[in-house]
Order: C-alpha cells, then sequence, then structure tokens
C-alpha cells in the first residue's frame, strides 16, 4: 500500500505513512549533448497503470521551475514545483500531467492526526494502491527542521504549504503524492518537490474543515469528495 501519506504508525499518536511516458516537448528540445539524469527508472509489470500512460525518459534538465495549476470541484490549487531540489521527481509530475493522468481523479486520503495533517492523491483506481506503472529513485530533502519533542531525533519538519511524493518504502515513487495542509512531522523519507501557494492552501484548508468519511474520524478518505479536475504544467 502507498502510505505516507504510503501510511505513518506512530506510537502513541498512531500518526499514519504517505505512501501509495514521454519527456516533454521542452525537455527534448534540448541539445543531444547534454547528458540524461540517471533516475532509476524501472516498469513494474507487477503493478500495471491505473491509466495507460507512456514510461517517461530520463530527464535533461536540473534547473528551472514548475507553474503548475490544478483545478478542482473545490476551487484552484497552484503550486510551484522546483527541478533544483527533484528534478527526476518534477520530470515525472510534469509527464504525468502532459498525458492527463491526473485529470479526473480523486484525492483518495486525508488526515488529521495531530502531527500529521495531509491530503494525498495521484492515484486513478481511488484505492491507494495505484501508479502509473513504473517507479523511480528518491530525491529526499535534506533541509527540513527537525521535529519539536521527537524523543528518536529522527523526524522532521514537513512545514504547510509542501508538496511531496508518497511512496511504498526506499525509490519506489510513482504518481502519488501529498499536499501539507498543517506542519507535519515525519522521518525525512519523502521527496519534497514543491509549495503550494496561498490560493491553494485556502482550498486544501476547505477540503480539509469537510472533514473525513468512515469510521477513522483521523485517516481515511476526504469527506467533501476531492477531484483534480485537470492539472497544467507550465515551465518558466
Amino acid at each position: 500500500m502507498r502510505r505516507i501519506a504510503a501510511g505513518l504508525a506512530v506510537a502513541a499518536l498512531a500518526v499514519g505513512f504517505i505512501t501509495t511516458g514521454t519527456a516533454s516537448a521542452q525537455e527534448e528540445a534540448q541539445p543531444e549533448a547534454q547528458a540524461r539524469i540517471d533516475c532509476g527508472i524501472t516498469r513494474t509489470p507487477e503493478e500495471p497503470p491505473a491509466r495507460p500512460v507512456p514510461v517517461p525518459k530520463d530527464p535533461k534538465r536540473t534547473k528551472g521551475k514548475v507553474f503548475v495549476h490544478i483545478r478542482t470541484n473545490h476551487g484552484d490549487i497552484p503550486m510551484i514545483l522546483d527541478r533544483t531540489k527533484a528534478p527526476c521527481t518534477v520530470h515525472s509530475f510534469v509527464h504525468l500531467a502532459e498525458h492527463r493522468f491526473y485529470d479526473k481523479t480523486d484525492c483518495h486520503r486525508l488526515t488529521a492526526y495531530p502531527t500529521l495533517k495531509v491530503l494525498q492523491c495521484g492515484d486513478p483506481s481511488g484505492t491507494s494502491e495505484g501508479g502509473p506503472g513504473y517507479k523511480y529513485k528518491d530525491e529526499l530533502p535534506t533541509d527540513l527542521k527537525p521535529a519539536p519533542n521527537d524523543p528518536t531525533g529522527l523526524r522532521r519538519i514537513y512545514p504547510r504549504g509542501t508538496l511531496a511524493m508518497a511512496n511504498a518504502g526506499p525509490d519506489t515513487n510513482g504518481s502519488q503524492f501529498f499536499l501539507v495542509q498543517s506542519d507535519s512531522s515525519l522521518r525525512p523519507n519523502y521527496t519534497v518537490f514543491g509549495t503550494i501557494l496561498p490560493e491553494g492552501l485556502k482550498t486544501l484548508d476547505k477540503i480539509a474543515a469537510g472533514g473525513i468519511a468512515g469510521e477513522n474520524p483521523l485517516d481515511g478518505p476526504p469527506n467533501l469528495k476531492a477531484e483534480l479536475k485537470k492539472v497544467c504544467p507550465a515551465s518558466f
């Protein structure tokens, strides 16, 4: 299961984990002399794509940012992706968006633990198990602040507004991602690749305020169905 935001099991707080084509025209236009980055992109025949999509080539670009506009049924979520921090992750996300992998999909998980408040999306199957039919390596953060009052000293703060990848273990990134609604305490095992802009946080807050469906009031599908109607990237 892909949880983080592949399921986070945390001590007394019982916090959950975060789990869970072709290169863009802009990247293909780069000079062939520029070496591609090795992202460790590997097909996953045991986990076929939840929606048909080609496996991407490794990217050439390691700098620059991408503006992504997500239109949802509750409002817009604009985001800025940063290639400098996570070129492979940004490349894969843009690739999936360009192939409309995320369009008309529901965010399947909302958490409301004291130390984990996120919305998890990116699985067209809506089961928390779906992915793009490939995986790639981690690009883990090194600049997150330590979580206060953590006796292990291992947890870090994923700040409100962070965009990060869910996974099912080391180097198993696929399509599922999570949006951090409030500062969350996690081990730094999840690639950070972007930031949610203020307008997007308002939309995220609206979804979170609707609560969680099911028996567990802290972890489950959002009460307010959260549909990603369209995900549009634009490099700059």
